[in-house]
């Protein structure tokens, strides 16, 4: 059994007992040790003679060839994982099927959004929130691509993810794997990250964007139903989907455990009109583990591959229902033919797997990617009497609090399971990641060294008591102290505190030492009671292997912070969208037992929300200084017609050292829309030196704007998108909130 195969069975079966048996999921698969000539015994000459192997023909030319030349258990094996990836394995814990047609691949799935999840030997990249604040299209890409060629190189073939959500609360448990509360940036992004896992066709591997749709929540993930008004769904859920897979073409889409409306995702018909129809999937969609709940409902819905081990798509049920006459062969072959398409477009026939995987895939260039996008990543939300960067006049002696900050196990939580995202094994933390982060460079080995060349003596507490940390800090000049927060699949924390008495080892030291700097790990937004008692504050997210070094170059200034808030940080649990129990957790119905959760807030989700309902957060989105100043200036607007839109302002850095600042456009469209707020349509990344300015151009082509609905809204009378008649206002600024500097009247459009 393959290592993924066996944890993620471990896992699965710990949430879900009732519905998975974990001795019929012990499946081995086996490698592959020549490519597609592993099937059925034959040679690397004979095929090349099959017709589904000539590289001259289209995919859809040698996928209905190898179909035509398969038996109907043949077929069968394509809609579900293990039998569609091991072709020369008959028998899958009692369900048999025969050999897979000759000279077809050996395939091997792993889980991927922060990382290849396949034990040692791949980077431990940031967790995908740390990617989102960089609001970076390019070091999406070159993520999706390092972590495409590691999989490959590991003999893992599909990468499970990037993932999107809608940022719905900031109490989902799996906030860390996406990106924030934007459907444009979630789009935008997870389509580069995508478009670089599948870049490298002498590694093929695919993509699969998951978890498709309205997927906010950890609590009774698998029996709860996201109730949802269809412009909300188009607008803030979908619209990621759409935007990812018109600019990402990644080959696959998982569908969610939730139900939509009371039909579970991967038999809601949603699959078929809107999935593979509005949102142009041309791949394939394959089920969450555990998440599909029938046969005949989810294959005619549009479900093409059940994950894992067969349990609904068994030949002897396919069998049953295409005799019932509840499926036709139609549907099979539809099924079929969507899975190998995918395989033989994205070069899964043609490149085999390695014979000997590798044992370490990681590279020094994936390492300082790593350390890039934790640099990129980390946002510096407060910095008062400019206490950071530190420098010699921070002192002679600097404290250093945490156990998160040493890889030392014997100090509590470490710098090593911080790396990344946790597993919360029935809801608790296991002290185990989803990455192995084996070469964790822990930040006070990093800040020891650093410091050292200044001259300044680092002294170590690990916080566990708060009196005794207090007392460290009160002998240093400044002090830095860590603030940690579990947050990963499989529960909802239960509050947005810092875990074991972070807030109280925070005010205790900041009352002792008037120069505090708190770092933040979280995976989610934190709540800060002791805001206004320290200087300054740095969000890191899990910020991965190379933690140690971006650390010490933020917080000594040798890399100035750019990065930005995806997502908002209310002042309390209270203020935020889904703020009564039927929106979060939601109310579990007698009848049935599916928890009802009520997305009653609709659009406003997020930023919108805030802006909506005219409540000022603690840190809005888009929010993120820097150590220099920058200033905005100039706003025009060049084009806004069917030449797409361009604007122009100028960007000045008003400060005295080199940074980099992420201007953001939001259009606010006409009232008659109906929209809460304005909304992010655009951004860039400007690195000026001290004094320099730059204007700035923001294009976007009329063919983005229409992909990405920028200009538009969802009209649930005449089930279409429109372009409302009216007068467009764009806002040009550094965040969300208040400060956004210039509103621009666009005109008629």
């Amino acid at each position: 059994m393959s290592e993924w195969h066996r944890s993620r069975t471990v896992r699965r079966h710990r949430l879900s007992s009732a519905v998975i048996v974990v001795s019929a999921l012990l499946v081995t698969t086996v490698p592959a040790t020549v490519g597609t000539a592993a099937a059925g015994g034959r040679s690397a000459t004979e095929c090349s003679k099959a017709p589904w192997t000539d590289p001259r023909k289209s995919p859809d030319q040698r996928a209905k060839a190898l179909l035509a030349a398969s038996t109907q258990h043949q077929k069968y094996r394509w809609l579900v994982e293990q039998p569609a990836n091991s072709p020369a394995q008959t028998d899958f814990q009692g369900v048999v099927y025969p050999a897979q047609v000759a000279c077809t691949p050996t395939v091997t799935y792993t889980d991927g959004p922060e990382g290849v999840r396949s034990g040692e030997g791949v980077t431990a990249f940031p967790a995908q929130i740390s990617l989102a604040s960089g609001f970076n299209e390019n070091t999406a890409y070159a993520k999706g691509r390092a972590t495409g060629d590691e999989a490959f190189d590991m003999g893992k073939n599909v990468i499970l993810g990037p993932g999107v959500g809608g940022g719905r609360t900031p109490l989902a448990g799996r906030t860390p794997e996406y990106f924030g509360e934007d459907p444009v940036l979630n789009g935008v992004l997870a389509g580069a990250q995508a478009r670089g896992i599948e870049s490298n066709k002498d590694k093929p591997v695919l993509a699969d964007l998951k978890h498709y749709v309205a997927n906010e929540q950890e609590t009774d993930r698998q029996t709860s139903s996201s109730n949802i008004d269809e412009r909300t769904l188009k607008e803030i859920y979908e619209l990621p989907y759409g935007i990812a897979l018109k600019e990402g073409e990644p080959e696959s889409v998982m569908c969610s455990y939730n139900q939509i409306n009371g039909v579970y995702a991967c038999e809601n018909p949603l699959l078929k009109d809107s999935l593979k129809g509005e949102l142009g999937l041309n791949g394939y969609v394959m089920s969450d583990f555990g998440a599909v709940h029938s046969t005949a409902a989810s294959l005619k819905a549009g479900l093409d591959q059940e994950l894992n081990r067969p349990i609904h798509y068994t030949p002897d049920k396919l069998d049953a229902a295409l005799a019932a006459g509840d499926i036709t062969q139609a549907d099979i072959d539809h099924a079929a033919f969507r899975v190998v398409r995918s395989y033989l477009r994205g070069g899964l026939f043609d490149q085999a797997l390695p014979t000997r995987p590798a044992t370490d895939a990681s590279t020094p260039a994936h390492k300082a990617l790593a350390r890039q996008i934790a640099e990129e990543g980390s946002v510096l939300l407060k910095n008062s009497e400019a206490t950071l960067p530190l420098s010699r006049r921070s002192g002679k002696k600097i404290a250093v609090i945490g156990s998160v900050a040493s890889n030392n196990p014997d100090s509590g939580m470490t710098a090593r399971q911080l790396c990344s995202l946790p597993l919360n094994f029935g809801g608790t933390p296991s002290g185990r990641n989803t990455m192995a982060c084996e070469d964790m460079v822990a930040p006070l080995d990093s800040l020891t060294t650093r410091a050292a060349k200044l001259g300044i003596e680092i002294v170590y507490d690990d916080g566990s008591d708060a009196q005794r940390a207090a007392q460290v800090a009160a002998g240093a000049d400044a002090a830095v102290v860590f603030g940690y927060k579990q947050v990963g699949e499989f529960a909802d924390p239960k509050d947005l505190s810092l875990d074991a008495g972070g807030d109280a080892l925070i005010t205790a030291v900041a009352g002792t030492n008037d120069s505090t700097v708190v770092v933040l790990e979280t995976g989610t937004a934190t709540t800060m009671p002791w805001l206004s008692k320290v200087d300054s504050v740095l969000e890191t997210w899990y910020p991965g292997e190379q933690a140690g070094p971006a650390l010490a170059a933020l917080l000594f200034g040798d890399v100035n912070p750019s990065g930005k808030l995806p997502m908002t940080f209310p002042t309390s649990v209270q203020q935020q969208p889904a703020n009564t129990k039927a929106q979060y957790p939601g109310v579990v119905a007698e009848d049935d037992g599916i928890r009802q959760v009520e997305y009653s807030e609709g659009l406003q989700v997020g930023y919108r929300w805030y802006r909506a309902q005219d409540e000022q957060p603690l840190f809005a989105y888009g929010h993120g200084l820097s150590y220099t100043d920058f200033g905005l200036s100039r706003p025009k607007v060049r084009t806004f017609g069917k030449d797409g839109l361009t604007i122009q302002f100028t960007v000045t850095n008003t400060g005295k050292r080199t940074g980099t600042e992420v201007p953001q456009v939001y259009l606010e469209l006409p009232r008659t829309a109906g929209e809460p707020s304005a909304r992010l349509v655009a951004w860039d990344r400007v690195t000026l030196r001290a004094g320099q300015s730059r204007t700035v151009t923001i294009k976007l082509t009329d063919e983005q704007i229409q992909a990405r609905h920028l200009t538009q809204y969802y009209d649930e009378d005449r089930d279409a998108w429109r372009t409302p008649a009216g007068t467009f206002t764009a806002h040009v600024g550094t965040s969300s909130d208040t400060t956004l500097s210039t509103a621009l009247r666009l005109g008629k459009h």
